[in-house]
C-alpha cells in the first residue's frame, strides 16, 4: 500500500553506491572470486558491501549483512546505523517481521537519534503494507493505527509525520469499510439487529470517514424492517442534512416517503442525540 525511501537522516554519514562501489575496488574485494570472510573486513567495508547488495536489489542478503556489523562491532558508529539500515533493507524485502524487531531494537537502543523517527515510521509500515484485504483480521490495521499515531504525535512537522496523516486516515476508513462489509452480511440475512449495530458503530466511531453516508442509508432500511420508524426518520435526517447530494439520502428519501414518512428526528434515541450533537450543536 505504499512506497518506501531509504533512511534520508545524515545524509553525509551514509557511503552512497559509488562510494561503496570505490571502497570496495580499492580494498580489492570487488575482485575475489571466493566469499569474502567479514571477520576480515571493517566495518565500514561491510557497510559498503551492504550498501551495495541494495543497489544490486538483494535487500535479503543486505539485511543479512547489515546485522553482521552489529555483531561484529557492536558499539561502533556503523553498528546504529547499520541497523536502521537492516530495518529497511527488510522491509524492502516484505519482511514485515523481522524489518519491525529491527526497528523496534533501533528505538530501544537509540531512541532520541535522529532516525528513532524513521525507526518508528518503519515500524507502523510493517503492519501498514499488510492490510490491502479487507477480509483479513482487522488486527493489524489497528496495530498500523496505533504505530502511524505515534508517528504523528511525537514527529510533528516531520516528512514522516506529513507521510503518516494520509496512511492514519485510510487505515481508519479501511476499519469502517469492514465493519459496512460485515452489516451487509447481516442485512441480506435479514438479521436486523445485527446489522444495526454495525452501522451504529461506522456512525458513531469512523463518522470522519467516506462509509458513513451508506452507513446512515443502511440504518434506515434496517430500522424500517424492524418497524422502528423513529429511528429510521431520525437516521433519514441526518442523512439529509449532511449528505443529500448523495444517491443514499435519494434512496433513504424514497423509503421513508413510500410508508408515509418523513426525514426528520423523531423521539428520543442514539440517532436523536448525534442529531442534536452534529445539526443543533447541543452536546448533551
Amino acid at each position: 500500500m505504499s512506497g518506501i525511501s531509504k533512511p534520508n537522516g545524515r545524509k553525509a554519514r551514509r557511503l552512497g553506491p559509488v562510494l561503496a562501489l570505490g571502497l570496495l575496488a580499492s580494498c580489492g574485494l570487488l575482485d575475489q572470486e571466493t566469499p569474502v570472510e567479514l571477520e576480515n573486513l571493517t566495518a565500514q567495508q561491510i557497510f559498503a558491501m551492504g550498501e551495495l547488495e541494495l543497489e544490486k536489489g538483494k535487500a535479503d542478503e543486505a539485511a543479512n549483512i547489515f546485522g553482521e556489523i552489529e555483531r561484529l562491532y557492536p558499539y561502533s558508529g556503523f553498528a546504529q546505523r547499520a541497523l536502521i539500515m537492516q530495518a529497511f533493507a527488510f522491509h524492502k524485502n516484505q519482511d514485515y517481521p523481522n524489518s519491525r524487531a529491527s526497528a523496534q531494537r533501533y528505538i530501544d537502543f537509540y531512541p532520541v537519534e535522529e532516525d528513532a523517527a524513521y525507526a518508528h515510521y518503519l515500524l507502523a509500515l510493517s503492519y501498514y503494507d499488510q492490510i490491502d484485504d479487507i477480509g483479513r483480521d482487522q488486527g493489524l490495521t489497528f496495530q498500523a493505527l496505533q504505530a502511524l499515531r505515534v508517528v504523528i504525535e511525537q514527529y510533528p512537522g516531520t516528512e514522516y509525520a506529513s507521510a503518516a496523516i494520509p496512511k492514519f486516515d485510510l487505515a481508519f476508513s479501511h476499519l469502517a469499510a469492514k465493519e459496512m462489509e460485515i452489516g451487509r452480511y447481516y442485512l441480506k440475512r435479514n438479521n436486523y439487529a445485527a446489522a444495526v449495530n454495525r452501522f451504529r458503530i461506522v456512525v458513531e466511531d469512523f463518522q470522519t470517514t467516506p462509509h458513513t453516508p451508506e452507513a446512515l442509508h443502511r440504518l434506515v432500511e434496517s430500522y424500517l424492517s424492524l418497524g422502528l420508524t423513529a429511528e429510521a426518520q431520525t437516521a433519514g435526517a441526518i442523512l439529509g442534512h449532511n449528505y443529500q447530494s448523495t444517491e443514499w439520502y435519494q434512496d433513504s428519501f424514497a423509503l421513508l416517503t413510500g410508508q408515509g414518512l418523513e426525514a426528520r428526528s423523531v423521539g428520543d434515541n442514539w440517532l436523536s442525540s448525534i442529531y442534536r450533537q452534529v445539526l443543533l450543536g447541543e452536546w448533551l
